[in-house]
Order: C-alpha cells, then sequence, then structure tokens
C-alpha cells in the first residue's frame, strides 16, 4: 500500500509518500480500507520533533503520522467478528499513528458505524475536531440569551461553535482572516462576520453589542481584543493560542468585571472521549453540524502541512488516499 512516512523530524518536505507492507490486524483490531485521514495541528508539530504541549508522545521513527481515519473495515483480526466487514467506520486511532495511508488498523472497540450519507472527511472532522468542540460546548453551556465571539470561526473547531451558538439561538459575533472567510463565518449563521485583519475591528464592535461568552483558540492580540469587549459576568472559554500566546488577565480583571475564565481542553476532557465522540457524530449525521473541510491527496501531505500551519486552510484538513 502507500503510505506517508517521516524517517527524520523536520519540515514538511520531510513527509514522504511511500510504498510500505500492508498492516495486519491483531487480536481485537480491524483493517480499514481508507476514505479519508485526518490531518491535525499538533501532526506539524510532531513532524518537527516536538509536541507543543499534548500528551502525545513524540514516536520512533520511521512513523505513518495521523490518527483519525474513516473507511470500510476489509479485514478482522483473531477474536473479531467477521460482521464488521464492509461496514463503513470512523475511529480515533489514539496514541498509535498510521492514519496517513491507504489502509490502517484499529481497535474493534473504538470504532463507530456511520451511514452512506455522511462522507469520509465529515466523519473524520467529528471523530477528532468534532470531540473538542462537543467538550468546550458542555463547559460553556450556551443559551439563546448569550452573545458569543467565536475567534478563528473558519477553522475546525470555529465553525463548529459558530454552527453550535446559531443552533440554540445565541447571537455569534465571528472572527476570520479575509474577506471570503469572513463570508463564509456568515454563511455558517453569525450575525456579526468580522475581518480581524482590520485593526480596528474591535472599536468597531465596541457598543454595538455586549459580549457574554467567549471562545478563543487563537489568544495572541486578537484573543486579547476579544477578552476586553466581554461584558459584566462574561465567561471566557480557551482552548488554544495559535495567534501568539494565550491570553492575559489578573485575578482583578476576573473580580472588576465579575468574570469566569478557564482552559476548556486537556485532562479534563481525557474521561469523557468517547461521549464527546458520541455527541459529535450524532451532530454530524443529523446534519445539525456540517464541517468545513479543505482536502488534499494523501501523496501531497506536505502541502497539507505547509496550508495548516500557513492558516491558508478552511476548516478541518483531510487527506483523501
Amino acid at each position: 500500500m502507500k503510505a506517508i512516512r517521516l524517517h527524520a523530524f523536520g519540515p514538511a518536505e520531510n513527509l514522504l509518500y511511500e510504498e510500505v507492507p500492508d498492516p495486519v490486524p491483531g487480536p481485537g483490531m480491524v483493517l480499514v480500507d481508507v476514505e479519508g485521514a485526518g490531518v491535525h495541528l499538533v501532526d506539524t508539530m510532531i513532524r518537527a520533533g516536538a509536541t507543543g504541549g499534548s500528551p502525545i508522545p513524540v514516536p520512533e521513527l520511521p512513523t505513518i503520522p495521523g490518527r483519525e481515519v474513516a473507511g470500510r473495515v476489509s479485514a478482522v483480526g483473531p477474536d473479531v467478528s467477521s460482521s464488521w466487514v464492509g461496514k463503513r467506520v470512523v475511529v480515533h486511532l489514539g496514541m498509535v499513528p498510521g492514519g496517513y495511508a491507504e489502509r490502517a488498523v484499529a481497535k474493534v472497540e473504538s470504532l463507530y458505524e456511520i451511514p452512506d450519507h455522511v462522507d469520509a472527511a465529515q466523519a473524520v472532522a467529528a471523530i477528532g475536531t468534532g470531540r473538542t468542540t462537543a467538550g468546550i460546548l458542555r463547559q460553556a453551556r450556551l443559551t439563546a440569551d448569550d452573545v458569543v465571539l467565536v475567534t478563528a470561526a473558519a477553522g475546525g473547531i470555529g465553525s463548529y461553535l459558530v454552527q453550535a451558538a446559531r443552533n440554540v439561538g445565541a447571537t455569534v459575533v465571528g472572527l476570520a482572516g479575509g474577506p471570503a472567510k469572513v463570508e463564509l463565518v456568515r454563511s455558517l449563521g453569525a450575525q456579526y462576520a468580522i475581518d480581524y485583519r482590520d485593526p480596528e475591528w474591535a472599536a468597531a464592535l465596541k457598543g454595538g453589542v455586549e459580549l457574554t461568552v467567549l471562545l478563543d483558540g487563537v489568544g495572541g492580540p486578537n484573543g486579547q481584543k476579544a477578552f476586553e469587549l466581554l461584558g459584566v459576568g462574561g465567561r471566557a472559554f480557551m482552548f488554544g493560542w495559535s495567534g501568539g500566546g494565550p491570553i492575559q488577565f489578573t485575578h482583578e480583571d476576573l473580580m472588576s468585571r465579575g468574570l469566569t475564565a478557564g482552559w476548556a481542553i486537556g485532562a479534563k476532557l481525557t474521561r469523557q472521549l468517547r461521549e464527546l465522540e458520541v455527541a459529535a457524530l450524532e451532530e454530524t449525521i443529523s446534519g445539525r453540524w456540517k464541517a468545513l473541510t479543505t482536502t488534499f491527496p494523501l501523496s501531497d501531505a506536505a502541502s497539507a502541512h505547509h496550508a495548516l500551519e500557513n492558516r491558508t486552510t478552511t476548516g478541518k484538513v483531510v487527506l483523501i488516499p
């Protein structure tokens, strides 16, 4: 089979498209003919030899990256029911990589069957990005009375958050970079879609609406501006700082405005992963969530990594064998 292998940590060009032996499912495992493989920002960090604070360990080399796949079961290992053969499934591989390939092995206990109307890219987005979004939403407890600002609203998590806030009837403010992404965020249901590349974006919003919730995966200057827009009693839920570092605040900031703030991902979600995966897949299968996706051929994984690192992608990045 064809797969992407990494023989040395470094730039995206180190991701090589090679012929490798087919994996063989062991006890409790199945073989999946991959229709789509998810690419995560953490993948780009691991490729470079770091973890970015993720609990995922740096792998031994050579390695086949990737932990999210959707496809059809073509074989089963010992002690696994043959009834799985032929079923379309999606699975998060966990700590063991192997997704950037035409075939991958997975634990049968981790599989979810998916209907034919859900394409592989949508399923892959749900099993990874969707489960994280579901965890953030469990903590945010959005209501129709909320005014929610979502940073990076055209990204994988951000686009899900816009739809979820819209679905409960909240007022949604979505930040995105550039006119095309701004229009996309508006099409998802954001009443206010704003280009954060405009240095005056925060001033233009101030006085128009009072934010009750900030959902921030960006941090940096724009995350900081968004935090300052929160009204009295507002809630901030942070899950990343791709824009240049976490939001800075003091106890005095929280006390003077009655704010609450917290880190929305990480260890607190670990014990809920199965529940969160189920929740995200239910939203996807029902059509209430539709992932934005950017696809690349499996053979062009290096370009996928470049695009993700340079923020030229929209939504979830998926490799198609």
